[in-house]
């Protein structure tokens, strides 16, 4: 395949709309975007490129709006791809409005054919093609105008090469009697970034120490971290930047009656205080306020030794499973889900076992395995 794909400029609606009537019947699609967002939560587009297999279009978010056509491109029709997606949902979203579907990852595809769960994007057309892609403009300035020749080269192959991956991909899994399953994982995929919005109550689950918590402390963690979620997103900026994790999580942990016992936790600082410090303690009073019905249950130390031989006997299953079919451990079940397993069956609750062919190839297994160590 030519390095040196025909490149489109786009940076008006008529050349926007005119690019998605000539791949109006194309059946497959090639995606990817560059972005920047060191200085703020909401991705800023720079660049997004579409590829049906001739030319390779750049559209320039910078000067051109999302059309209706290329809306409806997004989320009709054809098949889309793209590699490591998430960011690239996210982008798209907040420029487009809307979702991307059909969608395939080729990271999650090539994580189903027993590769490495994570592989790049300039590994996985080495890997198919034989080809090695250009990696000069890896951290390039996407918002500089103009854009430079390599730039527009670079940006062009992430979308001309993906096509190519996918024919190869798509041989493989359906060999496999894969292709389901890719579908499935595609569709949570979608699922997943539309329910993004409004996910901002489970953001406090992904702490590692949430164990350490009480249920009012935990409760008063998950309030903090929501309002943090819903401030970020409305001044825009980074998580850290308005504040971090650890005084976030040591705020909970304190929970302050006032601004000097706020002043204690660590990390945090004066203008913080200054600021969001009456939100902060409002916060606090209202977890203490909390009725225990309504608090988050109190999680298991997992150091305890009946944790240990739960989880140590549900990652054995796991790991023979993923050796028989050919993959990684942790694209079956992530700890995170195996842990949440073993909390569940050391309350007396019903397990959340995993759905769809994760649950074909795995649910009785875990069953099982979490029965005997209640046996024995």
């Amino acid at each position: 395949m030519s390095l040196t794909p025909e490149i489109r400029w786009i940076d008006t609606p008529d050349a926007l709309d005119a690019a998605c009537a000539e791949v109006a019947d194309a059946s497959v699609i090639a995606l990817d975007t560059e972005f920047f967002r060191e200085k703020t939560f909401h991705p800023v587009p720079a660049l997004i490129q579409f590829s049906a297999g001739g030319p390779a279009w750049l559209i320039d978010p910078l000067a051109v709006d999302c059309t209706d056509a290329f809306r409806r491109l997004l989320g009709e029709g054809p098949l889309k791809l793209l590699h490591a997606s998430s960011e690239d949902l996210e982008v798209l979203a907040h420029w487009a409005g809307g979702a991307v579907a059909p969608l395939v990852d080729t990271q999650i595809a090539q994580s189903l054919l027993g590769e490495d769960a994570a592989m790049g994007y300039q590994r996985l057309v080495e890997h198919w093609t034989g080809e090695v892609l250009p990696k000069d403009e890896t951290r390039s300035d996407w918002l500089v105008r103009p854009l430079s020749e390599s730039q527009r080269l670079y940006a062009a192959l992430d979308v001309v090469f993906l096509l190519k991956v996918w024919e190869h991909q798509r041989d493989a899994l359906e060999r496999l009697d894969r292709m389901g399953w890719l579908e499935a994982d595609c569709s949570e995929l979608v699922a997943q970034a539309l329910r993004s919005e409004g996910s901002d109550g489970q953001w406090y689950l992904r702490h590692r120490y949430l164990w350490r918590l009480s249920p009012c402390q935990m409760e008063a963690y998950r309030l903090l971290t929501i309002w943090r979620e819903g401030e970020a997103r409305r001044r825009n900026l980074p998580r850290g930047w308005l504040v971090n994790d650890r005084v976030l999580y040591g705020t909970a942990e304190r929970m302050p009656e006032n601004r000097y016992q706020l002043a204690e936790v660590e990390d945090i600082k004066p203008g913080m205080i200054k600021r969001d410090g009456d939100t902060l303690l409002a916060l606090v009073k209202q977890a203490r306020g909390t009725e225990a019905e309504a608090l988050p249950p109190a999680l298991p130390w997992p150091m305890d030794p009946a944790f240990k031989r739960r989880l140590k006997a549900l990652k054995r299953v796991v790991n023979e499973v993923a050796g028989r079919l050919g993959l990684a451990p942790e694209v079956l079940l992530r700890r995170r889900e195996l842990e949440a397993m073993v909390t569940a069956d050391l309350k007396g609750e019903k397990l959340p076992l995993p759905v769809g062919w994760r649950g074909e190839c795995l649910a009785e297994a875990l069953e099982n395995a979490l029965s005997e160590v209640n046996e024995s």
